[in-house]
């Protein structure tokens, strides 16, 4: 099954799903994020999301499974879940279209991920947009990522980068 949020941003495509290993699941999560880049200068804030997956609980494994790929920000450290915890659902935060002239948009800024043992994993994303309501909680486990992106614009052409995710449950 799938779960999802209804607060994602409404540009780009739906990219491949991609999958923790037959068996595994995931119990830990890193983020690519772009900081603020200023005054007139295009942001894209939450770019890609890394779900660590582990068989068993145990995190040494080393495989990942990521959304598609967006040129922009740095890699976080991955946060994981604790007691052999698993992801079981999320949250976006989220800023919603402006639709004004010369305004950048930015759609999915931060995300917060539940895991089975009750604690959240927040990304060290921008404190732009509002967070969304809490996705349905997969009965066992999340075990595979889509994220939807909009595609690089171009020189002087406004980036959103990530702006909606699903999450498959195993």
């Amino acid at each position: 099954s799938v779960t999802t949020v209804s607060n994602g941003g409404p540009w780009g495509d739906w990219a491949w799903p991609e999958m923790c290993p037959k068996g595994s699941y995931a119990s830990g999560v890193s983020f690519k994020v772009e900081a603020p880049q200023g005054v007139m200068e295009d942001d894209t804030a939450l770019n890609r999301i890394r779900l660590h997956c582990s068989h068993g609980g145990d995190p040494s494994g080393g495989y990942t499974a990521k959304s598609q790929s967006s040129r922009w920000g740095r890699w976080s450290e991955a946060r994981w879940c604790s007691h052999r915890g698993h992801l079981v659902g999320f949250a976006l935060r989220v800023q919603a279209p402006q639709r004004r002239l010369l305004s950048d948009e930015v759609a999915t800024t931060s995300a917060r991920f539940a895991c089975s043992d009750g604690h959240v994993l927040e990304g060290p994303g921008s404190a732009w947009g509002q967070w969304g309501t809490w996705s349905p909680q997969c009965p066992r486990a999340v075990c595979g990522i889509q994220t939807r992106q909009d595609p690089a614009q171009g020189l002087k052409r406004d980036d959103t980068a990530l702006n909606d995710l699903r999450l498959f449950c195993c």
